[in-house]
């Protein structure tokens, strides 16, 4: 399918398509707009050298913030952790957080959780970072850095651009930090590897969730976020329980599901985790699972198809886009409208 075709085909698309396709254009206001604010923050963050980071978020920008957890990690070596918006909402719990990095992630940023998370955060001696769509909300203001994702304005209940935004500002951030020519260079060409992403019909490969009730989703290392809101996704459009655990995870108690009438959808990109993560499928492919993998050389499995040479820091963020693309499909051959998903709506405020 060209993109062209494709774009012809998003206009008589449900919401959720239509917006994400926007996702590229998104990359690059997001470039173009934020570079500059990235190359700050990565000066300072040189300068302040933190020993720790810690991210508050929920939802789809709980999954970015996984994404940002493996590419801190793998890329500064800076140990990264979750806090929940409970321990200072509910539990009123003060913070320690001295010589640290605290990154909140929102597109409403307006829920009142991570709002006394963040404050809790800057009370306690961290920098504080938002990654937030909506400019005129409290945690925008309320930061020490503030950053535009740049999606735009987003209506459909289920988040697509916004949160491949969200991770687009975690790989900036990163590259702008470690003033690495390789991450900046992987930056720059990011939307157009998301165009091409984009172009791919996944929707063969999903129609054997049609019928399902349930099914894993597996990746690892960077991959994990990927599996995390994808399974949100089926979940939210489609009414299929979709549980996302890593490759690595998945071989011990989960792995006891796995058979004829219980499918897997794998993820892969092309570094250490690739070996360990096809070891794993090719065990689900010989306990008769129905495999849906962009591992496509793998013997028995249903070919998703890859973006061929995308590097892996932004393979997450191409399979995603892809899924994207035909998962409302799918919503729709289950006889669901996956803009308007039931019991939800767009912001979710808790406390």
């Amino acid at each position: 399918m060209t993109l062209d075709n494709l774009m012809a085909d998003t206009l008589m698309a449900p919401l959720m398509a239509s917006e994400a396709a926007e996702t590229p254009d998104a990359l690059r206001r997001q470039i173009d707009r934020c570079a500059p604010l990235f190359q700050d923050l990565g000066e300072r963050l040189r300068r302040l050298a933190p020993r720790f980071v810690v991210t508050g978020a929920r939802g789809s920008s709980d999954h970015a913030a996984t994404y940002g957890k493996y590419l801190i990690e793998t890329q500064l070596g800076l140990p990264v952790a979750s806090i929940g918006p409970s321990v200072v909402s509910l539990y009123q719990t003060p913070l320690h957080l001295q010589d640290s990095l605290y990154i909140a992630v929102s597109q409403s940023g307006r829920s009142p959780d991570l709002l006394r998370l963040t404050e809790t955060a800057k009370a306690g001696g961290a920098l504080t970072v938002a990654f937030v769509n909506d400019e005129t909300s409290p945690l925008f203001q309320m930061v020490d850095v503030a950053i535009p994702l740049c999606a735009g304005p987003e209506k459909s209940v289920a988040a697509t651009k916004s949160y491949l935004t969200s991770l687009f500002a975690f790989l900036q951030m990163v590259a702008y930090w470690k003033a690495d020519p390789a991450l900046l260079a992987t930056v720059a060409d990011a939307p157009g590897w998301l165009e091409k992403a984009m172009a791919l019909d996944w929707y063969p490969g999903l129609s054997h969730l049609a019928a399902v009730r349930g099914l894993y989703i597996i990746g690892r290392g960077l991959g994990a976020a990927a599996a995390q809101e994808m399974a949100l996704k089926c979940k939210e459009t489609s009414r299929l329980h979709a549980d996302a655990f890593s490759a690595a995870e998945v071989i011990h108690g989960p792995l006891a599901l796995v058979g004829p009438d219980f499918p897997v959808l794998a993820l892969t990109q092309d570094d250490a985790t690739l070996a360990p993560t096809s070891d794993a499928i090719r065990r689900m492919v010989g306990l008769g699972a129905t495999v849906l993998s962009t591992a496509g050389d793998i013997p028995g499995v249903v070919a998703l198809p890859a973006v061929a040479g995308v590097p892996a820091e932004l393979a997450p963020l191409t399979a995603v886009q892809s899924f994207y693309m035909g998962i409302h499909r799918i919503a729709t051959d289950r006889g669901l409208n996956p803009d308007v998903p039931p019991n939800l709506a767009k912001v979710t405020e808790t406390v």
